[in-house]
């Protein structure tokens, strides 16, 4: 039952634990209000948060490590441990406002629930052209090679062959508008970092983008569980390879626009992969071929 002398006692009207004062809790008040002023820190705001989410220690260094813009960063209030000590001297090099907040407001920001007490907001995330894609391959000295996704709905393999095509050495990725998941902050995640050096590229018509391409000396090829096996196929000079929707694979007039189907041989019960790894197994065989 509630003491009414110490009840009365507490202007706010909370009931602190023993050993706490008045002028105790007014102290701890004032020592916290300093620490904000001091480092420039704001504790849990209400603002709307616009842009690019990052969730993740990896990926957030990896984009400050990038050049990328963060306006601010959310830190999980008193972890002081290496990885976060680095990305705090990121962001105070950047000049990025850092915010001090608790475990439970970084879930409720958080898109992925494993934010790993970081998340950053960067400037929204703007896409690459089909000519920035052809200058990074000239750049390289590279005959081009890229990675058209037909309707990839899950963020994860979105994020995950965005990070193969990456370390493989592709020069972007292309996307469509419609009925296919865009570069969210589970994507970002996802990629550890590779979006922000791998040109991605929305266009309106998965078709008539590889004609386009078909026009400037590139040869395609979809992966497709019927087709020859990979290993038969010449995926050397100017390739895009096609990955399918995870459900339904490669659609019929996309298939119909490509000049090869590649399939990968399978040796256990189940006969087919995940879209990611399919991606990252036919990659390296473009990328094996090519180093031949």
């Amino acid at each position: 039952m509630r003491n009414n002398d110490n009840y009365k006692n507490n202007k706010s009207g909370r009931d602190y634990k023993a050993g706490r004062s008045g002028r105790d809790f007014k102290e701890r008040r004032l020592a916290s209000k300093n620490r904000e002023e001091d480092n420039d820190i704001v504790i849990e705001s209400d603002e709307n948060l616009d842009g690019l989410k990052i969730e993740g220690r990896n990926a957030v260094h990896e984009a400050f490590r990038s050049g990328k813009t963060i306006d601010k960063v959310f830190i999980l209030d008193g972890c002081n441990d290496g990885p976060v000590i680095t990305i705090k001297k990121d962001a105070t090099k950047q000049g990025t406002l850092i915010k001090y907040v608790s475990k439970d407001r970084l879930d409720q920001i958080s898109d992925t629930g494993k934010h790993q007490g970081v998340i950053a907001f960067a400037a929204a995330y703007h896409y690459s052209e089909l000519e920035d894609v052809f200058k990074l391959a000239e750049d390289r000295n590279e005959p081009p090679f890229v990675l058209i996704l037909d309707n990839i709905e899950d963020p994860h393999n979105l994020g995950a062959i965005i990070r193969t095509a990456n370390v493989c050495g592709a020069h972007g990725v292309i996307i469509p508008k419609n009925r296919a998941v865009g570069l969210t902050g589970t994507v970002y995640k996802a990629s550890a970092g590779a979006l922000n050096y791998t040109p991605v590229v929305k266009v309106t018509n998965i078709s008539n983008t590889i004609q386009e391409l078909k026009d400037k000396g590139m040869w395609f090829v979809c992966a497709d569980m019927d087709g020859t096996p990979m290993y038969d196929l010449d995926l050397k000079g100017s390739i895009g390879l096609v990955i399918g929707n995870e459900g339904s694979g490669v659609s019929r007039l996309v298939k119909e626009n490509c000049d090869m189907i590649a399939s990968i041989p399978m040796k256990g019960e189940i006969n087919s992969l995940n879209a990611s790894v399919a991606a990252g197994v036919l990659s390296y065989e473009i990328v094996r071929q090519r180093n031949m």
